[in-house]
């Protein structure tokens, strides 16, 4: 392996740099302001004795309340159990995530950027006619994205899978090098290593050639992968570059939205999403969990434009003058071997609406003969879990692909307290041997499938920034089928014998782990 191009210097572990370090003096302010909540609290219950009483009418009138709001059932009766046990505390949390202290410009501003780039692609009316046509019902789907926001359908894009972070990551090397105009990169975890000390180096090369270079990854990142000062020392290097919503010593809602998406633009041409982020593990460089299993698609064509809008919303947050139509303009060059309808669209924790759930819902309901799926995690509410259930009950194949080697042994063991029940409704589940899967793939009937960032639980479907490309009748589909039944040869399946024989420990942490699933 050559020398890695750094930035930084590399991290030092241990418990003394632990101790010490920028990530524990945060958590020790705001461990330090939730100690003087509880102090008040406390002080409160020593000098008001009619205190109990109080806490009984507060408590109903909270419960009232929490009933009367549009959050899911599931995460009601979460919020209902913290009211019950903890009745003030549990309340006032309630009311602080209710309120998204901290958080209320970038949501506002958020949504107007939303507002102003509705129409920013034009959606082809001679597409949508012939989706009419077809009997499917896509049409319908888009209609639905359209409405949610700029997200048309397009039938002029050449869409490549890739089965494996490896494939993916060499497809991007080649993409960047023929950049020409802008690069826009915005990631969930970016790691100094082989995989990102590569990018970097082209990305380095081609600002310094004069094209248009920005880089933007969540700000968790600073926390324990990258220093403070990273958006600087990329800004020296002629990089553009933002955290978004890094962590701070304050306590506040925001920090429960993260920017989770997964986009490379070229371009305006070429695009890339999927499951893989930049750093070692995700190429299988480094080994965290056992094999890293993981999926990403590439696009190139009119697709790729929505991507690049996706992009900019996120980039203009903070912008004085936001600018869309400069990157958004101009011809895109006629892919090769473009095939089907690509439907690229994001999901936006402000907006009330659960795009990524309803597209994962709308593949089960249509579906007739099979849904294949591959997930890193397993946390359902009630809806995606009936739908499953009543998918496997009319006939239809629905195998779920999971993890064998987990990352999170909470979310683990929440995901395992979903299997019986699935299972006695014919749903079939399987547990990858050599590893970590953290591919987010929906594959239907042959001709449907979506490839994304979105995974299955409360994280991923009510709390972050996702994005995903929705693909009806691309020429990738089969392969996208293929990959998921080779992976499926390395599986053991889960049985109603196998859940019997489930350690005591993740049976224990499942049931108890069940209250606080929403906020998982």
């Amino acid at each position: 392996m050559s020398e890695i191009f750094r930035l930084a210097k590399p991290r030092k572990k241990g418990l003394l740099h632990l101790v010490f370090s920028r990530f524990s003096v945060i958590v020790l302010l705001i461990l330090l302001q939730l100690a003087m909540y509880i102090f008040f609290y406390g002080w409160l219950i020593t000098w008001l004795p009619f205190f109990s009483a109080f806490l009984v009418v507060f408590s109903v009138i909270m419960i009232i309340y929490l009933f009367n709001t549009g959050m899911d059932f599931s995460a009601k009766l979460t919020w209902m159990f913290l009211i019950s046990v903890f009745q003030v505390p549990g309340a006032i949390f309630l009311l602080f995530t209710r309120m998204n202290v901290g958080y209320r410009k970038l949501e506002r501003r958020e949504r107007t950027l939303i507002l102003q780039t509705r129409t920013a692609i034009p959606q082809s009316q001679d597409v949508l006619d012939a989706l009419k046509k077809d009997g499917s019902g896509m049409d319908a789907l888009a209609r639905y994205l359209n409405r949610t926001g700029c997200f048309p359908i397009y039938n002029n894009t050449e869409v490549t899978y890739f089965p494996i972070g490896e494939d993916k990551f060499a497809a991007m090397i080649k993409a960047l090098e023929a950049a020409e105009k802008f690069i826009f990169l915005e990631y969930f975890i970016v790691e100094e290593g082989y995989m990102w000390g590569k990018v970097l180096e082209l990305l380095v090369a081609k600002a310094a050639q004069g094209v248009e270079v920005r880089m933007m990854y969540d700000g968790m990142c600073e926390m324990s992968l990258l220093p403070s000062n990273y958006c600087r020392l990329l800004e020296e290097k002629g990089i553009k570059a933002k955290a978004f919503s890094p962590i701070r010593p304050v306590v506040s809602s925001h920090y429960n939205y993260r920017d989770h998406r997964k986009i490379l633009v070229i371009d305006g041409e070429t695009a890339f999403t999927g499951g893989v982020n930049l750093a070692d593990e995700y190429i299988n460089l480094t080994e965290r969990f056992g094999h890293w299993k993981d999926t990403a698609i590439m696009l190139k064509g009119e697709a790729a434009k929505s991507f690049t809008l996706l992009f900019l919303q996120m980039w203009n947050i903070d912008e004085k003058k936001p600018e869309f139509s400069q990157w958004l303009e101009g011809a895109v060059s006629a892919p090769k071997n473009p095939s089907g309808y690509v439907i690229p669209y994001g999901d936006c924790p402000l907006d009330n609406e659960k795009v990524g759930e309803t597209v994962y819902m709308d593949i089960i309901n249509r579906s007739s003969d099979y849904v294949h799926i591959m997930t890193p995690y397993l946390i359902l509410d009630g809806e995606l879990e009936t739908a499953l259930k009543y998918a496997a009950g009319r006939g239809v194949d629905v195998k779920l692909i999971l993890p064998g080697i987990p990352d999170k042994k909470a979310a683990y063991a929440l995901a395992k307290s979903h299997y019986k029940r699935l299972i006695a409704s014919g749903v079939k589940i399987y547990e990858y041997t050599p590893g970590f899967v953290h591919a987010k793939v929906f594959v239907s009937d042959g001709c449907k499938a979506t490839v994304g960032t979105i995974n299955l639980d409360y994280r991923s479907l009510y709390h972050h920034f996702e994005c995903a490309a929705y693909m009806y009748k691309t020429a990738c589909i089969p392969e996208i089928e293929l990959d998921f039944q080779q992976t499926l040869s390395k599986c053991r399946e889960v049985t109603p014998r196998t859940i019997k024989n489930e350690k005591i420990s993740y049976k224990l942490l499942g049931t108890l782990m069940k209250f606080f699933a929403p906020l998982m």
